[in-house]
């Protein structure tokens, strides 16, 4: 990961020069703003892949398998996550997410029907693994 961190601070730097650049040749403030925004990403993300790899080495006391030159893939393995095999709530928060947009455009009564809907939804979203077949021992 650390590889990754680095590859972040040589984007910020790119973006910084071309900042630089764009603002001396174009006199643009929104161009420049907008690049002097990417430079600040560039550079929060950096820092937090270093600021994580930092403490995960300190963590499990060492290199990190992905960092080493001479790790295998099989080092790596183990339990990645859980993922749903279908879900319908998505579904649900597009459509009352749609009908607060159609709301904005139609009635103020659409938008609160939508975002009654919505929290119904996100709810549902939220708590689908807590009944039924889904719970975990």
């Amino acid at each position: 990961m650390r590889i990754q961190a680095y590859m972040f601070y040589g984007c910020g730097i790119f973006f910084l020069i071309t900042d630089i650049v764009y603002w001396i040749f174009s006199g643009d403030w929104t161009g420049t703003t907008a690049l002097a925004m990417s430079v600040g990403l560039a550079f929060m993300i950096a820092f937090y892949i270093h600021f994580t790899v930092s403490r995960l080495e300190k963590l499990k006391g060492g290199e990190l398998p992905e960092d080493d030159k001479l790790g295998e893939i099989a080092e790596l393995a183990g339990k990645v996550g859980s993922f749903s095999p279908h879900s319908w709530w998505p579904l649900f928060v597009a459509l009352a997410a749609a009908g607060i947009c159609l709301g904005l455009v139609f009635g103020w009564w659409l938008v609160l029907l939508s975002v009654t809907c919505i929290i119904m939804a996100v709810i549902g979203f939220v708590f689908e693994y807590y009944r039924g077949q889904y719970v975990e021992a």
